[in-house]
């Protein structure tokens, strides 16, 4: 089937703000694609576009006539326009939604996550199988670190964490999953905290001027086996997995069952794994969904 495709001009950042005028649906009202095309929309960074290339092509690949809208900006635009069915699908993280809905819950498992969003949701709008595969903040130290220290958990930090700087994005100091919920749940007290991200905090977190730092955990960093996220036992985190969000109505049987199928076979390695080559290694995204679904079988 034909895919169509619009991209929205917006530069591939994470945090990016959005505002009116970069919002492509401003005039607009909704009905979704053009003679009744499932429309896949993904937000303003590589991993929602990559994951928003493989739900289109799974869908496609059942006889689904697919339209794309992708690289649209942040979850401030993008959910008005799923609610609104301009956005039939959208690749989401349970957490990130749930957080974005009710600003209060309290961070659960993927099951507690997904009964939660449900009951949150507006009517109109749902959510799919989760995947097994979650990008989800962590506490991360280089393997030489985790070795001289013993760290496997970031309770273990409680000791180090006031000889040790963090490296992490400016909000991660003031928001309640991050450094008040480390003091809170886990004792643990950096010394010292860095705002940095993307690839500054890597290299940073390399270069030993921070010790430890929040990376997410489908960052490509990982597929070198130079760092540890350590593990989150209170589960501070909460649950980040992989989720479609829909418009019901815009969605039949038939794309249900194909994106399920997606996420039943979607893991956290794969996911970090194909984030290395559209990030890293610069494949194009449409391409390394492609081999992908072609390796799990629903190509």
């Amino acid at each position: 089937m034909a895919t169509r495709l619009a991209i929205a001009g917006v530069p591939l950042m994470l945090a990016a703000t959005a505002c009116a005028g970069d919002d492509p649906y401003e005039s607009g009202g909704g009905g979704g694609g053009a003679d009744g095309a499932v429309v896949v929309g993904s937000a303003n960074f590589p991993e929602s576009i990559l994951l928003a290339e493989i739900y289109a092509q799974a869908l496609e690949a059942e006889g689904v006539t697919v339209e794309k809208q992708l690289d649209i900006g942040s979850r401030e635009v993008y959910y008005d326009q799923v609610e609104s069915g301009n956005l039939s699908v959208f690749p989401e993280y349970n957490g990130g939604i749930l957080f974005y809905l009710d600003p209060d819950a309290v961070a659960g498992d993927t099951e507690a996550t997904n009964a939660a969003i449900e009951e949150a949701l507006p009517e109109g709008l749902e959510i799919l199988d989760s995947a097994a595969a979650e990008s989800k903040d962590s506490v991360t130290v280089t393997r030489e670190t985790a070795e001289a220290e013993g760290l496997e958990t970031i309770a273990d930090l409680a000791e180090a964490a006031p000889d040790m700087t963090l490296g992490a994005p400016a909000e991660f100091e003031t928001r309640p999953q991050g450094v008040p919920g480390l003091a809170e749940t886990y004792g643990v007290e950096f010394g010292e905290f860095t705002p940095l991200e993307g690839n500054l905090l890597v290299q940073a977190l390399a270069d030993g001027d921070v010790q430890a730092a929040n990376l997410f955990t489908t960052n490509a960093a990982f597929t070198s086996g130079d760092y540890v996220a350590l593990e989150d036992p209170e589960n501070v985190f909460g649950s980040q997995n992989v989720t479609p969000l829909i418009h019901g109505e815009s969605v039949d049987e038939t794309a249900r069952a194909a994106l399920n199928a997606v996420s039943a076979e979607l893991t956290t390695e794969q996911l970090t794994e194909l984030d290395q080559r559209v990030e890293v290694d610069h494949e194009e995204a449409d391409d390394v969904a492609a081999d992908w679904l072609q390796q799990a079988g629903l190509a």
